[in-house]
């Protein structure tokens, strides 16, 4: 069983937590750019077309302005809620998963989409970029269509390359750690069926942070956008009560 992060989650009760800006655009990006913190019950005053996507313990928020909105950050959940995120942030295992859509100054709602990595640490074999590693011994692949047999080939920079084989019905393995350990800073090249070259950076995190908002501005940090984007896409799918006020 892979380690699972709490990140804070509380169950059936209220906490107050701070925020993290996490996406950005518009006249006020620059005052409120990817990673700034905002503490509880802060005030975000957005001009006409603002788009502000803020994180916290309680989930996501998509601020669109004109407007001013307060993030008291309250946080409430349930255990099937407490269970999804926990599942996500787990090195080893599933988490139910969907993408979101923007709503004016309220949480983001949930929209269909294609399969996405079930774990926040499993490299998805369709994406391309820098990678965020929590514990390198549970370095897994991920791929979304499981019905046929598959492999990939994943070569490093240096040279060495190996060989990833899937059986139809299986849809994760792990590292090839004998034949290419891994090592932060590396880059390698993954190419899969569709032949394909994808270029892949990992970064070994020295430690994970325990705070929600400490793990995405981690992530932002290093670049590693495409499990940012899982992260908020997950946190935005968790109900919950409550939405910022527009102070108008």
């Amino acid at each position: 069983m892979g380690a699972v992060l709490t990140l804070g989650i509380t169950v059936g009760g209220a906490a107050m937590a701070q925020s993290m800006v996490v996406r950005s655009a518009g006249p006020s990006a620059a005052q409120y750019p990817a990673g700034k913190k905002l503490p509880a019950n802060t005030k975000v005053v957005l001009k006409a077309s603002d788009k502000v996507t803020v994180l916290d313990k309680a989930g996501t928020r998509v601020l669109s302005g004109p407007g001013t909105f307060t993030l008291d950050g309250t946080v409430k959940r349930d255990q099937t809620q407490t269970t999804q995120i926990a599942s996500l942030l787990s090195t080893g295992g599933p988490a139910t998963r969907s993408r979101t859509g923007a709503v004016r100054g309220a949480p983001a709602k949930v929209a269909s989409a294609s399969p996405r990595s079930p774990s926040l640490w499993f490299i998805d074999t369709s994406y391309a970029g820098k990678f965020c590693v929590a514990e390198p011994a549970r370095l897994m692949f991920w791929r979304a269509k499981v019905d046929k047999d598959a492999e990939l080939k994943l070569t490093s920079m240096s040279g060495p390359s190996a060989t990833i084989a899937w059986k139809a019905g299986s849809g994760n393995r792990l590292w090839p750690m004998a034949e290419l350990p891994v090592a932060s800073g590396s880059t390698y090249t993954v190419t899969g069926a569709d032949g394909v070259a994808r270029k892949l950076d990992l970064v070994v995190l020295p430690s994970v942070p325990t705070e929600v908002d400490e793990l995405a501005g981690t992530l932002i940090e290093n670049g590693c956008e495409n499990q940012l984007g899982l992260l908020v896409e997950t946190m935005a799918a968790v109900e919950q009560n409550g939405s910022p006020s527009g102070d108008r």
